[in-house]
């Protein structure tokens, strides 16, 4: 497969089926990111034709030599089956490249893709959303050494809609369908709508990157993307952060009163979560949080009782219900220095706190987010992306003793903040932690 068979591109309108010249797509560099789009043209196929998943070896040395005789960027995504499964696995990977065309992989059947990752090392990797994606990709061998993120890049740029499919109708001009995004992509074998709707995803990618990239160098924002690029090719392979404590992320929690009913919320969540991972299913299809807040509330002691809760009475759930019980009677039966306690925070408290702990701090807060989100509306972008607001937080919380614009970057930098950032921070930030009544 080649790129000979070209999409309609912007400046050559395609002839309709009937003759007649498709409307031209719009052009995003005549208005910016707020321009309207004009109507779109529906892309509903690759433009080789959907290709069929590799799952060989030798399918998988073909598809290495294709790639590395390609030409610039690759396009790249991942499919995972989240809400489905335990783990956050790559169930299916897409690639395209000019002179390659676009390839489906399939890594179940295969060990990992580490040639395929050094065929491509050299080259930029073009993802959407790629924190979703890098961590499920170096667990098969594959890692960027250089890539550019148009969800991140189109944040930057300051679009409001930053979805794939929004950004590829405003800026090239075409509609994508976006109803298989939530599939259960562990199924096998992949229906073709499916692997076609996949292949789509990165049909276009290397061209959405184009034009955000035009548009990030149009309003001096270039280096600042380049900044975040590589924070995230630095952290692509880096473990994902354990929580402690995470049944206390339970929704609904907070209804549950008591360190004794706390403790069957745990020793619930963990017993679903063995059942989960033993079975590679998501939690929630095992047990829902609402069921376990429930069964946590109400305590109950034998089986009629449990199936009566709502949430316990599928069958799949009934056939656990000794597990569930256990569970309460182990929670049950804890000693008092057993309980759950809360574990001291680390960091700031949360900020609707802080008036009644430190009225000073909760002031010095106000006009430390007053400074982003001024700062953030002169260069359109978004506040969040301007900066962490945990940043913010923790240096109202404790900003240092000496206060100017250098101490200010330099804590900033230590909670991980990158230099565009305190360099367009720094100066307003040390001005605003003072007490001006002071």
């Amino acid at each position: 497969m080649t790129d000979d068979a070209s999409l309609i591109r912007r400046d050559t309108p395609e002839p309709a089926r009937d003759g007649r010249p498709q409307a031209e797509p719009p052009d995003p560099t005549s208005g910016g990111p707020d321009a309207a789009p004009a109507t779109s043209v529906p892309l509903t196929a690759p433009r080789e034709g959907t290709p069929r998943p590799v799952e060989t070896a030798a399918e998988l040395a073909d598809v290495v030599a294709r790639m590395a005789s390609g030409s610039g960027p690759v396009a790249v995504d991942a499919e995972r089956a989240s809400g489905y499964r335990y783990t956050q696995r790559a169930y299916l990977v897409q690639l395209r490249r000019a002179g390659a065309g676009t390839v489906l992989i399939d890594p179940l059947p295969l060990d990992d893709l580490r040639t395929l990752d050094d065929a491509l090392a050299d080259s930029e990797w073009v993802l959407h959303a790629a924190s979703q994606d890098l961590a499920c990709l170096a667990e098969i061998g594959m890692k960027p050494r250089r890539l550019f993120d148009t969800e991140l890049a189109a944040r930057l740029a300051g679009f409001e809609r930053v979805g794939l499919a929004a950004l590829t109708e405003q800026l090239l001009g075409y509609s994508l369908e976006k109803h298989h995004s939530a599939a259960d992509w562990s199924t096998r074998p992949l229906p073709e709508s499916w692997l076609t709707y996949a292949a789509l995803d990165v049909e276009l990618l290397t061209d959405l990157r184009d034009h955000l990239a035009a548009e990030l160098d149009r309003q001096g924002k270039s280096a600042w993307a380049a900044e975040e690029f590589a924070a995230l090719v630095a952290s692509a392979d880096r473990p994902p952060r354990v929580r402690p404590d995470p049944w206390r992320r339970t929704s609904g929690i907070h209804r549950v009163r008591g360190a004794r009913a706390q403790s069957r919320v745990r020793a619930l969540w963990y017993a679903r979560d063995s059942v989960a991972a033993r079975r590679d299913s998501a939690p929630g299809r095992v047990l829902p949080d609402s069921a376990i807040v429930a069964a946590a509330e109400q305590d109950p002691k034998d089986e009629r009782t449990l199936l009566a809760i709502p949430g316990f009475g599928g069958r799949s759930v009934r056939r656990l219900a000794r597990v569930w019980l256990d569970a309460l009677d182990e929670a049950r039966s804890l000693p008092d220095d057993a309980l759950p306690v809360n574990q001291p925070v680390d960091g700031p408290p949360p900020p609707h706190r802080w008036a009644e702990r430190d009225p000073v701090a909760a002031a010095r807060l106000t006009r430390c987010r007053a400074v982003v989100i001024a700062t953030a509306e002169e260069h359109t972008l978004p506040p969040e992306n301007l900066i962490s607001p945990d940043y913010i937080r923790r240096l109202a919380w404790s900003p240092p003793e000496d206060i100017t614009a250098q101490t200010v970057a330099d804590t900033l930098r230590g909670f991980g903040a990158r230099n565009w950032q305190t360099e367009l921070l720094a100066t307003r930030l040390a001005e605003a932690l003072p007490d001006p009544t002071a």
